[in-house]
């Protein structure tokens, strides 16, 4: 099956402390069905110093599950699903189901 949501999406959190906040996909992780999205689900690491960084609390992203997060809508800026269509040059492209953009140029 082809991957509905890719690096570089813009998308849109649906449940959690993050609800409604929107973000870039940093990568996916297909086999744990999660994906890591800038700004989104922040949590806090404590690392040890190291040659070259510092110890301390260091805040970064974690992984947030699939069917937690949207495509955001090219036209409306609004949470929606994709949909797969073949264009008349036999380009796969991902559209949005509820205006009918298409995701990928």
């Amino acid at each position: 099956m082809a991957a509905k949501i890719k690096k570089g999406d813009k998308v849109v959190v649906l449940t959690g402390k993050d609800k409604g906040k929107k973000g870039t996909v940093l990568s996916v992780l297909p086999k744990e069905n999660r994906a890591l999205v800038q700004g989104v689900n922040i949590v806090k690491r404590h690392t040890k110093p190291s040659q070259t960084t510092t110890g301390g609390i260091v805040a970064r992203e974690a992984a947030i599950e699939l069917s937690n997060i949207a495509i955001e809508d090219p036209k409306t800026g609004k949470p929606t699903r994709v949909g797969f269509k073949t264009l008349e040059d036999g380009r796969k492209v991902r559209f949005a189901k509820a205006s009918g953009e298409t995701i990928d140029g």
